[in-house]
């Protein structure tokens, strides 16, 4: 598991994917900070550590990066962690476009 608060390359995202999932990572995002955790088993588990880290769970998002892909096809909006009734969001994926075009602003800030 590993904390990413400045760049990383894909090709790095590519090594972590061969080395787990095989063509993905998963990683939980940090709205507000504009931070991620990626290279774990569980996105549970990566926002286990952000909450730990002092992160609050309305701003916690889990997705998954396919570093072989660009574009809509580079970030899937589906985890566990984001079915948040409380929030509005009633489904695995993220229903806010507000918040999916953050959460790609900041991929696009961490990832080159």
């Amino acid at each position: 598991m590993k904390l990413i608060d400045t760049p990383i390359t894909k090709k790095s995202l590519h090594e972590m994917a061969k080395a787990s999932f095989g063509n993905f990572v998963k990683a939980v995002i940090d709205s507000k900070k504009a931070i991620m955790v990626i290279d774990a088993s569980l996105h549970a588990d990566e926002e286990t550590y952000l909450l730990s880290h002092g992160s609050i769970q309305q701003d916690l998002w889990g997705i998954n990066l396919y570093p072989e892909f660009d574009g809509e096809d580079f970030i899937e909006f589906d985890s566990m962690i984001n079915v948040r009734p409380g929030q509005g969001n009633m489904t695995r994926g993220i229903d806010d476009a507000r918040i999916q075009r953050k959460i790609r602003s900041i991929i696009g800030q961490l990832v080159t």
